[in-house]
């Protein structure tokens, strides 16, 4: 069979102003130790992660977007009375419907918008971006709010030393408008999915089985950490050089690099299979664990309010995770 030949991609969509946030309560490694056998250095090793952000018991995905979007308005002066979509990437909506995008669409009394949850894992904000993509160039939308957020510590199981050592909360924003030329900052785009692996990461719901695979029904994470790291290190990178492929870039030609911050072994394995350094690459994991669709825009924003990242330079977005899914963009920065 011959491959799919992908022209280079049309856009109109411009980044025009980002946000985040994160829960104030901080879960150490020390405070993990308290709580399963483990400690800081096996921790450290393992993933890169030194803390997370846990939300309160009180405290839902809502919140956390609801925060990440009035940080970007303070920061960027900008309005969202005139959003006419929103999209918000979570596997931890405070409710199965109504949509975490329909209550930041009430919250901040958005009058007529679009409004649409989407699922897919750690690959969500990068696909999320690419819908919004696709929406403002139909011309059917002009002004859309994407979002990942996460709670995922109200679905960690703390007795599970192999996954509770992983997750924090987080949400990131980014506000993307049609641009007025025509001509918008994303340069190419990538999806790949693989379902028959998807038991081997997983949070229950009303089946008892993924295909003909039996699972837990506790409603908590559960991973096969070892297959998951063998998936994400081959099949991922191959996943990255296909995106490359399509935008025509090389690894030499990106600014940024910023793979979803899985655990740090993971990145180190990518950055090395894909020619990437890890000087060029931004991560979330050390401050802020896995937070799933978050971990993406959590790291640009710590970088971009660093003054780390500059308009202009080249940036390659990849996320992936349960499904198992896979999610890239390339764009270039203008803020």
């Amino acid at each position: 069979m011959n491959e799919t030949k992908y022209a280079a991609i049309h856009s109109n969509a411009v980044i025009t102003a980002i946000g985040s946030y994160v829960p104030e309560r901080i879960l150490t490694n020390a405070d993990l130790e308290k709580l399963v056998e483990t400690n800081d250095e096996w921790i450290v090793q393992r993933t890169g992660i030194k803390e997370r952000h846990i939300a309160s018991d009180g405290q839902f995905t809502s919140d956390l977007c609801f925060d990440a979007i009035h940080n970007m308005i303070e920061r960027y002066n900008v309005t969202v009375a005139d959003v006419d979509y929103i999209i918000v990437a979570t596997s931890t909506p405070d409710a199965v419907f109504p949509s975490v995008a329909s209550q930041v669409q009430s919250h901040f009394g958005i009058l007529s918008a679009g409004a649409a949850d989407i699922q897919a894992a750690c690959a969500g904000f990068a696909a999320a971006i690419q819908l919004a993509n696709g929406l403002l160039l139909s011309g059917a939308h002009r002004k859309i709010l994407v979002l990942g957020a996460e709670t995922l510590s109200k679905i960690t199981d703390y007795t599970d030393r192999t996954t509770c050592i992983l997750f924090g909360d987080g949400a990131g924003a980014f506000l993307i408008e049609a641009s007025e030329d025509g001509h918008g900052d994303i340069a190419a785009v990538y999806s790949k999915t693989d379902g028959s692996r998807g038991h081997l990461l997983y949070r229950s719901s009303l089946a008892s089985a993924i295909g003909e695979h039996d699972i837990q029904t506790s409603g908590f994470i559960v991973q096969n950490g070892r297959e998951v790291y063998r998936w994400a290190v081959s099949h991922v990178a191959e996943g990255v050089q296909q995106l490359l492929d399509r935008s025509g870039y090389s690894a030499a030609d990106i600014d940024w690099f910023i793979p979803h911050s899985a655990n740090m072994r993971i990145i180190e394995s990518l950055c090395e299979r894909t020619g990437f350094s890890l000087s060029q690459t931004l991560s979330s994991i050390k401050a802020f664990g896995n937070t799933s669709a978050a971990s993406i825009p959590l790291a640009i924003d710590e970088a971009v309010k660093a003054g780390t990242v500059k308009p202009g330079q080249l940036m390659l977005l990849y996320g992936f995770g349960g499904g198992l899914t896979q999610a890239g963009v390339i764009l270039k920065w203008t803020l």
